[in-house]
């Protein structure tokens, strides 16, 4: 039994540990929240057995392994201490804001025996397999869009005059960091780092980014992504072929994706998934990492090999907008 405990109260802290009490090598230890008041309602809510009164509390704890949902700026500092005091971390996207520290962090990581990789349902999700697969069938892709549009829930508050965390520079968030990640990571998985990136963004007054949008340019194809905290996108992401082509209706679960050949008879390949089964891949994969090491080192390779990958893409892409 592995005991873990997580950072920060938020609905996406709820949906992991929904999704981590599929998984029954993991039980709930802790919580960890800036607000005393906030940690304990999340204790009782979610039944784990503590509430930390202090990030240092935590550090010292036995705890074994522990899921960090804070801040994007708190990522760094957060993961390098608890991998310090011999925690593995399992830490929500972005892991870092740039490659530079992600690589710092995989060394500390591996120099310790520890478990560190970034929590995206992408690279957990059966379904990538399905993709890829698929993708292999449909002839020569010459283009392909992903999109990932969706309205914030904290945007009536900014047009407010507020400032949300989501849309507060500071905290290393924003529109690319939030949702953009999860277009990325299917293009350079799916077709490999490009020649060049022609991103375009637009700011907020806040001067985070709301949306925005990139075209990663390969000899043979150009691939679109486009993201939004300001709008709701309802159009499905796809890849085409000259011998057919796929629609994914959610990009960021990898869910509702159909196969459709040129006369347009359509085929299913996976259904909508409920986000605690997709939480409990991650968590599942934890698992595997930590217990199952020898057999599961090469994907935690592959895993670390393509977020650094695609965190270089994110660098790249607010360069050259700036």
């Amino acid at each position: 039994m592995i005991k873990y405990s997580v950072i920060g109260t938020s609905w996406i802290t709820e949906s992991f540990v929904d999704g981590a009490g599929l998984v029954k090598e993991l039980m709930l230890d802790g919580v960890y929240s800036r607000s005393i008041e906030k940690g304990e309602e999340f204790k009782n809510k979610m039944g784990a057995l503590r509430a930390f009164s202090s990030f240092d509390e935590l550090l010292k704890s036995d705890t074994q392994l522990v899921y960090v949902a804070s801040p994007n700026s708190c990522h760094y500092e957060q993961s390098k201490a608890l991998l310090e005091s011999g925690k593995h971390v399992i830490c929500e996207k972005p892991i870092t804001v740039t490659a530079k520290e992600f690589k710092e962090l995989c060394h500390l990581a591996n120099e310790k025996n520890l478990v560190y990789f970034e929590a995206i349902m992408y690279m957990h999700s059966p379904a990538r397999r399905v993709l890829k697969e698929i993708v292999s069938t449909l002839g020569n892709i010459r283009s392909a869009g992903f999109d990932f549009s969706q309205l914030s829930s904290k945007y009536e508050a900014l047009k407010k005059g507020e400032l949300p965390n989501i849309f507060n520079p500071e905290l290393k968030t924003g529109a690319l960091n939030d949702l953009g990640i999860y277009c990325v990571y299917p293009v350079i998985d799916l077709f490999g780092e490009p020649i060049k990136i022609t991103p375009c963004q637009h700011f907020l007054s806040t001067g985070a980014d709301g949306c925005g949008s990139a075209v990663f340019h390969y000899d043979d194809k150009l691939i679109t992504i486009t993201y939004s905290k300001v709008g709701q996108s309802r159009a499905s992401s796809q890849i085409m072929g000259d011998e057919g082509t796929v629609t994914i209706g959610s990009i960021s679960k990898l869910d509702n994706m159909y196969y459709f050949k040129n006369n347009g008879e359509a085929f299913p390949l996976v259904p909508e998934t409920e986000k605690r089964f997709l939480m409990g891949n991650e968590a599942k994969s934890a698992v595997d990492f930590i217990l199952n090491r020898d057999k599961a080192k090469d994907f935690l390779k592959e895993c670390q090999e393509m977020n650094e990958k695609v965190l270089l893409c994110m660098e790249k892409m607010r360069v050259e907008n700036a």
